[in-house]
């Protein structure tokens, strides 16, 4: 087995080795070493097969790294759990009044302990939205229609 069918294997496993890690640093080297084994098969010396390696290292962490974590990685946030039941629209079903200063609403088929955020009554059946969370209390408001 040749040298520089040596480097294209050590390649292909930074590559492989790419899938499992984050930032494209395993596919530079990947980038890098090919670079390398082509320098190998074009019969290089050994220096120039030092420096394509780190062209091509270079080369593919200074440009291509920084396009693809721009549009490869999502930008927007998946909201989970209570994050989100920000901005949901739920039915108040016990009324959120001044005496308790809080109520209970039904999202999504769940039953939350809620407060108005003006600190106002609102009947039962009232159409609310969610501003914002207090630990395990929904801050809502009315929907005006």
């Amino acid at each position: 087995m040749e040298t520089w069918h040596i480097l294209l294997t050590i390649g292909i496993i930074a590559f492989i080795a790419e899938i499992f890690t984050a930032g494209f640093i395993s596919g530079a080297i990947g980038i890098g070493v090919i670079f390398a084994a082509i320098g190998n098969y074009m019969g290089l010396e050994i220096k120039w097969q030092i420096l394509l390696f780190a062209f091509g290292l270079a080369l593919t962490y200074f440009l291509i790294r920084p396009i693809i974590t721009k549009y490869g990685y999502r930008k927007d946030k998946i909201r989970t759990n209570q994050d989100a039941l920000i901005h949901k629209i739920g039915a108040v079903t016990e009324e959120i009044n001044l005496s308790k200063d809080t109520g209970r609403i039904k999202i999504d088929g769940d039953d939350w302990k809620a407060k108005s955020i003006d600190h106002e009554i609102i009947p039962i059946g009232t159409m609310v939205t969610v501003v914002e969370i207090d630990s395990i209390v929904l801050i809502v408001k009315p929907i005006n229609n």
